[in-house]
């Protein structure tokens, strides 16, 4: 599937989740979000996000947490699957958008790309629940039950490599929120107030 189809599925059924979304796929997401404020962005964090998230979910339980991770950042750190699982973290979605390679550096496969059955690791590991989808109307019918089970919930989907192969300083260059006007938005939107 198309991860800006995907994301637009996932749109209809956000409600006020705080979203956060890594990899190159995750690019979509800016222009299919309508709460900006909600959107929490880890730029650079290949491998940690997801533990950030973790962190999020914990420390703001009463606020639905979803992460668009990719299985590259995931592999770099598969332990935090079984942590997830121990705190057991109510609000917290896991959607791994899984294109096989390293769409950010060239396109270079991910190890073991094609055998990797993400959502059977966290479902073994000790997830609430895990699914799998390669195809978007399946995923489109299905995410919105999905996001009203308690979590953690593991949501693993086949998607389209869209690869950067032109070098990093010659990329084209998207405006995004600094760090400190995220940290600013998020805190306003959940009304943590600062001194």
């Amino acid at each position: 599937m198309n991860a800006a189809d995907a994301f637009r599925a996932f749109q209809k059924h956000r409600e006020k989740a705080i979203v956060i979304v890594s990899g190159t796929s995750g690019r979509h997401w800016r222009g299919v979000s309508t709460n900006e404020k909600r959107d929490a962005a880890l730029g650079g964090a290949m491998g940690h996000t997801t533990s950030a998230c973790l962190g999020l979910a914990l420390g703001l339980p009463g606020e639905k947490v979803c992460l668009f991770d990719s299985e590259g950042a995931l592999q770099m750190n598969l332990g935090i699957l079984t942590t997830i699982a121990g705190k057991q973290p109510k609000n917290f979605f896991h959607f791994l958008m899984d294109n096989e390679c390293y769409a950010t550096t060239g396109g270079q496969p991910v190890p073991n790309a094609q055998n990797v059955d993400y959502a059977g690791l966290a479902k073994s590991a000790g997830y609430a629940a895990a699914y799998h989808f390669d195809n978007l109307e399946d995923f489109s019918t299905n995410v919105g039950q999905i996001l009203k089970q308690q979590g953690p919930v593991f949501i693993s989907m086949k998607v389209k490599p869209e690869v950067e192969n032109e070098p990093i300083g010659r990329r084209q260059r998207v405006a995004a929120r600094s760090r400190a006007e995220v940290i600013h938005d998020l805190r306003q939107e959940i009304g943590i107030k600062v001194g």
